[in-house]
């Protein structure tokens, strides 16, 4: 009986490794295309979280907010009567994207946790987080 015990062993190992690493909560991060479909996509905030991980409520000027990003690398973010515009940048590998405003010598660069065609989770370097849906 020890025998087979002592074989099972190291393939039980092997398996919950595959497995932890499957699930270790590292998500996705899928194509540019996916941040701007074929042509443009617009994007809201479904939720923020702060640096500790803690949900804040959106005031309603955040939540009237939304981003539109063209597949030409330009982005309209604005509501309640607010637009800014610019053009955005992502690079897949280091998993970042990044809005350079227009007239504005200003810059944000955050860190994409998650995209897919509907989702996109970015994180930005003061630690909040935000957990964008397209607007349908």
């Amino acid at each position: 009986m020890k025998k087979i015990h002592k074989s099972v062993a190291p393939l039980f190992a092997v398996l919950l490794t595959i497995f932890f690493t499957s699930c270790g909560g590292t998500e996705e991060v899928g194509s540019e295309n996916m941040i701007s479909g074929a042509d443009n996509k617009t994007w809201v905030v479904d939720e923020e979280k702060d640096a500790s991980g803690q949900e804040q409520d959106l005031t309603d000027t955040e939540e009237a907010q939304s981003m539109q990003f063209y597949a030409d690398g330009r982005f309209a973010m604005g509501g309640n009567g607010m637009l800014q515009t610019g053009t955005w940048s992502f690079d897949q590998t280091a998993k970042r994207i990044t809005l350079q405003f227009e007239d504005e010598d200003v810059t944000q660069t955050f860190e994409v946790l998650k995209l897919d065609d509907d989702e996109m989770d970015l994180k930005a370097p003061d630690g909040t987080t935000l957990e964008l849906e397209v607007k349908e």
